[in-house]
């Protein structure tokens, strides 16, 4: 974390100098202004942690200006005023302003010390705050689901057309997909993206416990329950709950969530006083909830009530274009958060990307990436250096052997690859057909025309998904 800067405007000299050296030995980094004039000049020019002025500076600018020029170039930048006494009324007026505080004349070192320190603190949580926010909008907005296939983008048509609603959303597909995503990109993407967004893993909490997580319980429901509890609904209330793996739900835990769903009210465990609660519920699961039905292990009315609209994630075996693209991103996301280099990987190990069957999907690509690119030797991942099987002789799940001919399965896996292949050399290239040919040892005119029969087309290599 860098050293805080401070700008101290002040007319008396002596007091200047005292302050400077005062906050210099509790190790920020101190500017200083003689008048309001001086301190507007290096307002323009320069951002501080902390403007710590006088308020009454003498001819020119004063430090009500002072305060006016720091809150317009930079809202968040905390400002205390020091007042003579009498002035408490200006300072008042000050702080409707935008002034954090005021420190009236005289002071002592250790209110001077306390007042900045904790006005410091507060511009770094709320900067932190901030970068926090961009940081999950860029993540958890539609930039976390990349693809470039049909199934693909009929997730994204579907998450765009429905994020601003509240329909009840059952998202499907087998583990590891990334289910949570759109549950996470569905509430981003809302009106509820500033309200709590809650996921509960229906399959991870025993059958005992499951409704007073869910629904919360009141003192002396059960034994151990010393004290009343909100549960995740509750916690949810004004934002979205993602009720991950529901087909693993209990059938009584099953009719309390169809009653939330229908009447937006439940009773905590052992409680008996209607709670109301404004929530949006997304719901997941890698079952055939059909067959579930079918069998009596799924409510027929709940099934409905969720499946208000569904959307399906495929599995990464039938995404193989996108193979490029989602190891960009983990390679980028590792690189943060180790604060490295970003590696990249060699064309060999893209190949053997393209082999592998995935039967773990997306969260088994970013468990094989962030490992190669923590234990890879150099900048560049090579094909030795993935912990994968590639379907020739290693224990893991083996390709499986598609229900036609031979030469059409080979037809189809190396036009699967040509085209990952392909779109993540052009990606790297910014589409320039002239670098993108010449990198990977081909004729300009021969990848025309591979592009060409592929079908691909400018926005497929665009980093936009």
């Amino acid at each position: 974390m860098s050293v805080p800067r401070i700008l101290i405007v002040e007319d008396e000299a002596a007091i200047r100098l005292a302050l400077s050296g005062l906050l210099k030995r509790e190790g920020y980094e101190v500017d200083q202004a003689s008048d309001g004039l001086a301190a507007l000049d290096i307002l323009a020019n320069e951002r501080f942690d902390f403007v710590l002025t006088d308020l009454a500076l003498g001819d020119g600018a004063s430090g009500m200006d002072v305060l006016r020029k720091a809150k317009e170039l930079h809202a968040e930048t905390p400002v205390v005023m020091i007042t003579a006494h009498g002035n408490e009324k200006i300072a008042v007026e000050a702080m409707k302003l935008g002034a954090d505080d005021y420190v009236p004349k005289p002071f002592d070192n250790d209110e001077i010390r306390l007042v900045v320190r904790r006005a410091v603190e507060r511009n770094q949580l709320a900067r932190e705050n901030r970068i926090l926010r961009e940081r999950v909008e860029r993540e958890f907005g539609m930039g976390n689901l990349i693809g470039q296939g049909a199934g693909m983008r009929n997730v994204f048509q579907t998450v765009q057309k429905v994020a601003e609603t509240d329909l009840t959303v059952l998202v499907r597909g087998e583990s590891g997909t990334g289910k949570e995503l759109v549950a996470q990109a569905l509430h981003e993407n809302s009106a509820r993206k500033s309200e709590p967004f809650i996921a509960v893993n229906c399959a991870a909490i025993s059958a005992e416990l499951v409704e007073s997580e869910l629904f919360g319980h009141e003192k002396g429901a059960f034994t151990g329950a010393d004290a009343r509890r909100a549960g995740r609904f509750e916690a949810a209330s004004g934002g979205t709950i993602f009720l991950d793996e529901i087909g693993d739900m209990a059938p009584a835990t099953q009719a309390k969530v169809l009653r939330v769903l229908q009447e937006r009210s439940f009773e905590r465990v052992g409680g008996t006083v209607p709670i109301e609660v404004d929530v949006r519920v997304v719901a997941a699961t890698h079952r055939d909830l059909e067959a579930d039905v079918a069998a009596g292990r799924f409510r027929e009315d709940l099934y409905y009530r969720l499946k208000v609209v569904g959307v399906n994630m495929p599995p990464l075996r039938e995404r193989p274009e996108d193979l490029p693209a989602l190891s960009s991103r983990f390679l980028e996301q590792v690189a943060v958060r180790l604060e490295r280099p970003t590696k990249q990987l060699a064309p060999g190990a893209l190949a053997a990307l393209a082999r592998h069957a995935w039967p773990g999907n997306v969260r088994e690509l970013r468990n094989v990436i962030e490992q190669a690119a923590v234990l890879s030797a150099g900048d560049e991942i090579q094909a030795s250096e993935l912990q994968i099987d590639t379907g020739r002789g290693g224990t893991g799940a083996p390709i499986p052997v598609p229900d036609v001919a031979f030469s059409e399965a080979k037809r189809e896996a190396v036009e699967a690859f040509e085209r990952a292949y392909l779109l993540r050399a052009l990606r790297d290239h910014d589409g320039n057909i002239s670098r993108t040919a010449e990198s990977i040892g081909m004729v300009r005119q021969s990848l025309q025309q591979k592009i060409r029969e592929l079908g691909l087309r400018d926005e497929d290599w665009s980093r936009t998904p």
